[in-house]
């Protein structure tokens, strides 16, 4: 089984007892935050080595750097193949700046776009357009006229909506 299965097993366990898992996510988000404020010290160096060898590096266990893999994974100029990624693959964190802080905003991950290392990245001008900027990518927009709750069902039952699918929301 490769690493990045293994790590969904394990932290989105549907079994596992709920206090296991919080305990999991917590301890993970300071470890991933930890990286990145490392990361973020001096951002124009590409990062490179083995699963292995990035998690001694920054003193996570493999499943840990997994995840890390895997959430970083988007932000990069050059992607990991963490599909079937095991701990002797050779993966980089070179990651687009501009990139990884939208990735961080459209997470809602205030702990990592709120480290004041990005401050030494860009000027806080830059951190607000940037941050505006992927606020309105994902600002949802309905297509079309509402249905008004005493508007035919569309789904075709002949009921008004809000006695038919209406009454579900």
């Amino acid at each position: 089984m490769a690493l990045l299965d293994k790590w969904k097993d394990m932290a989105y366990s549907a079994t596992e007892d709920k206090k296991k898992l919080q305990d999991l996510w917590t301890e993970y988000f300071q470890k991933e935050k930890e990286i990145y404020i490392e990361l973020l010290k001096d951002p124009d160096v590409k990062v490179e080595g083995t699963v292995s060898e990035l998690a001694e590096k920054y003193g996570v266990d493999i499943m840990t750097m997994t995840g890390f893999l895997d959430g970083i994974n988007d932000s990069l100029v050059e992607k990991n193949p963490i599909d079937d990624m095991e701990e002797d693959t050779k993966v980089n964190l070179g990651f687009d700046k501009e990139l990884l802080y939208k990735n961080m905003v459209a997470a809602q991950a205030d702990w990592l776009y709120g480290l004041e290392e990005w401050d030494a990245i860009f000027d806080k001008e830059t951190q607000e357009r940037l941050y505006k900027e992927q606020k309105k990518s994902m600002t949802y927009r309905r297509e079309g006229k509402k249905i008004g709750r005493n508007d035919p069902c569309p789904c075709g039952s002949g009921k008004k909506y809000k006695n038919c699918c209406g009454a579900r929301h």
